[in-house]
C-alpha cells in the first residue's frame, strides 16, 4: 500500500516511519511537509527548509512541500493540502500516515478530509503510551533535539535538549512526555534509517508570541525557538 508520511521533521513522525517500516502492508513513498513560504521554514517547528531537504536525502525519499502563505486561513490550508494529496493519489499513493498519538479531534479531522478524496488515514502511534514511546525512540536509535518550547510549560533552558529517558526525568508533571499538547517540538538529526547523521550547529534562539485564536490577549502564548542549521 503506497503511503505518504506527513513529516514534521520531529520525533513523532520519525517514530511513525520506524513503525511503518516494520509493517509490510505499507510502503512509504513520499514525505509531505508544510512550509512557510514567507520564512522558508517548517510550519510550527520553525526549522529551516534546507534541514528538511537533508533529512529527506538521508532517508532516500522525495519530499512534497506544501508552501503556505503567511497566516493562511483554514480554507486555504485545506485546498493546498487536498490538492497535493490528490496529485499523490494520481501517482498511486492510497494512504496518508500521521504521527498523532491521542488528539481525537485532530484524528477525526484528518480522516474526514482524506475521505473526501478516497484516501486512507494511518496512525501508527495512536493511543500508545507516550512515556514508552520515548523509551522506544532511544532504543531504536532515533536521535532528536528540542527546537521549540511553549513558555506556558517549559523554560528556554529546555531548548537543544536531546530527547531520551533523562529528558523525561526533568519534565514537569503537567508536560506530556511526547509534547502531544504542543508543549515542545523537536528535530530528528539521526536514525537507523538515515544513511548518515546530520551534523547540527546551534544558532541564536528566538522568542515569538502568538495571539490566541479568540483574540483575548490575556491568553497569548509565547514560544522559544532554537535556530539550527547544518554544520560545515
Amino acid at each position: 500500500m503506497k503511503t505518504v508520511l506527513n513529516w514534521s521533521s520531529g520525533k513523532d513522525a520519525a517514530l511513525a516511519y520506524n513503525m511503518l517500516l516494520k509493517q509490510t502492508q505499507y510502503q512509504v513513498t513520499h514525505l509531505l511537509t508544510t512550509i512557510s513560504s514567507e520564512q522558508d521554514r517548517i510550519v510550527m517547528h520553525g526549522v529551516r527548509e534546507r534541514l528538511l531537504d537533508v533529512q529527506a536525502e538521508r532517508m532516500g525519499l522525495p519530499v512534497k512541500k506544501i508552501m503556505l502563505p503567511a497566516s493562511p486561513d483554514d480554507a486555504i490550508y485545506k485546498r493546498l493540502m487536498l490538492d497535493s494529496l490528490s496529485t499523490l493519489k494520481d501517482e498511486g499513493v492510497v494512504a496518508s500516515a500521521f504521527g498523532d498519538i491521542f488528539l481525537e479531534d485532530l484524528k477525526n479531522y484528518r480522516e474526514e478530509q482524506l475521505a473526501t478524496i478516497g484516501m486512507q488515514a494511518v496512525f501508527p502511534l495512536w493511543k500508545k503510551d507516550t512515556r514508552s514511546l520515548i523509551a522506544t525512540l532511544e532504543d531504536e536509535g532515533i536521535e532528536a533535539m528540542t527546537v521549540c518550547v511553549n513558555e506556558n510549560y517549559l523554560g528556554k533552558e529546555f531548548l537543544g535538549r536531546k530527547i531520551d529517558r533523562r529528558f523525561l526525568n526533568d519534565l514537569p508533571d503537567d508536560v506530556d512526555p511526547c509534547g502531544e499538547n504542543g508543549e515542545f517540538h523537536t528535530f530528528v538529526y539521526n536514525a537507523s534509517y538515515f544513511n548518515a547523521p546530520i551534523p547540527i550547529v546551534q544558532k541564536e534562539g528566538v522568542y515569538k508570541k502568538y495571539p490566541s485564536p479568540d483574540g483575548d490577549n490575556k491568553w497569548d502564548t509565547g514560544f522559544y525557538f532554537l535556530d539550527i542549521d547544518v554544520a560545515g
